[in-house]
């Protein structure tokens, strides 16, 4: 089965991803490396109560890395392996401008 992680981003843009498992990240590396970028781009919980969800944090990151760093082979390569180790989804969909991901 094909593994996707597909980012949506401000002013339709859409970068489409395949997950390439045979350099797949482990999960606690990846909530290690979500943690570093979420701290690293100032990112703000989406909740009042300040708990961040996995699929809150990658919404954030994905949010403030923009298209400038999702332009950057090697950060969103590691964004994509950090995500899909962390939700353990075949499909992974983050839609920064609804405020959603799904699945």
């Amino acid at each position: 089965m094909r593994h996707q992680v597909v980012v949506i981003l401000d002013k339709g843009i859409e970068h489409q991803f395949n997950v390439d498992e045979s350099v797949a990240m482990a999960p606690d590396v990846a909530r290690t490396w979500l943690d570093a970028q979420f701290t690293s781009l100032d990112c703000e919980p989406l909740r009042a109560s300040g708990k961040v969800l996995t699929a809150d944090k990658v919404l954030r990151i994905a949010e403030a890395a923009g298209a400038s760093q999702f332009a950057d082979a090697t950060w969103a390569a590691e964004f994509v392996k950090a995500v899909h180790a962390s939700l353990v989804k075949p499909m992974i969909r983050v839609d920064v401008p609804a405020m959603a991901v799904t699945f």
